[in-house]
This record gives structure tokens, C-alpha cells and sequence, in this order.
């Protein structure tokens, strides 16, 4: 089993990025994804072409995803790329403000292709990338979807992320 952490795309959510890996006790190997833009501006950042990166490198392993704010959508290609090696798959702020319309309905199509026991969302009430009743509009209907009574666009739920996992 892998389990990739995928955070969002800002370098501030590096540290989220390794407290996550820190704290996360699932079996297998957990793989955290550090974008190469965040050591390197003038670096690509192709979401598609991350998520064929990661899905090369799972080898037909089954794979659990924590993904936070962009790299849900990464996880949307994942999933659309390798369905039937995802195991779960945990997805928190999604950032409805800062995606096209494309982008939005390839994270729909992709998320409602899970079995519901796969997938467990997490949005915090007032994050400002989209709040969580934007996100319960958007989502279709059967998907777990957990409030959080934050207003900002963090996700340090380590202890619900390894009760879905395990």
C-alpha cells in the first residue's frame, strides 16, 4: 500500500505536508509530494503531468490519497488515471474560488466515481477558497462531507485522517 500526501500549492502548506506524513500510521509506505516549484519558481507547475508522475510511480500498488486544497484536483486526475488501484482517498479544502470550471467538473466526475466508503471530505466552514456550504452545492449528492468550524484553509485532522485510513 502507498499512501501520497498531496498538499496544496502554496509553499506555506509544506508544513502541513510533513506534519501530516508525521503523523499518519497507516501500513505500506507514506510517499509526501513536495511540488518542485516550491524550491524552484521557475518551475512547471502541470497538475496533469504530477498526477501521471504519481501514477507511474505506484506500480499498480493500491493507494490511499490525503490531498489538501490543489492537490485535489491532482487526485482527480490520479483517480481518473489509475481507478482501480485507490483504496481511500481523503480530500480537504477544496478550492472551488481558484479553479476553472474544467477543473471543477474533473473533480466532481472523479469523486463521485468512488465507492462512498472511499472517499471522506473535509471543508472548514469559512475557509476563504470556498466555504463548506459552496463545497456541499458543488459535491454530488452521497458524499462524505465533514464541516469544520474554522475559518481559515487549514486541515491538521491527523487523528480523523488515521481512523478513515486504518
Amino acid at each position: 500500500m502507498l499512501t501520497f500526501i498531496l498538499p496544496g500549492g502554496s509553499v506555506k502548506n509544506k508544513e502541513w505536508l510533513e506534519e501530516c506524513a508525521m503523523s499518519l500510521k497507516v501500513e505500506g509506505y507514506i510517499r509526501p509530494i513536495f511540488w518542485d516549484h516550491w524550491d524552484d519558481p521557475d518551475a512547471d507547475f502541470d497538475k496533469k503531468e504530477k498526477a501521471t508522475l504519481i501514477s507511474r510511480h505506484s506500480k499498480g500498488d493500491k493507494l490511499n490519497i490525503v490531498a489538501k486544497s490543489i492537490g485535489s484536483l491532482v487526485t482527480a486526475y490520479i483517480i481518473e488515471q489509475v481507478p482501480d488501484q485507490i483504496n481511500r482517498v481523503i480530500i480537504c479544502g477544496i478550492p472551488l474560488h481558484d479553479i476553472s470550471e474544467d477543473e471543477k467538473e474533473t473533480i466532481k466526475k472523479a469523486l463521485s466515481g468512488l465507492p462512498a466508503g472511499k472517499l471522506l471530505c473535509f471543508q472548514n466552514a469559512g475557509d476563504p477558497h470556498a466555504s463548506y456550504e459552496e463545497v456541499k452545492k458543488f459535491l454530488p449528492k452521497g458524499i462524505k462531507l465533514i464541516s469544520k468550524p474554522r475559518a481559515d484553509h487549514s486541515y491538521p485532522f491527523y487523528a480523523e485522517f488515521n481512523k478513515f485510513l486504518i
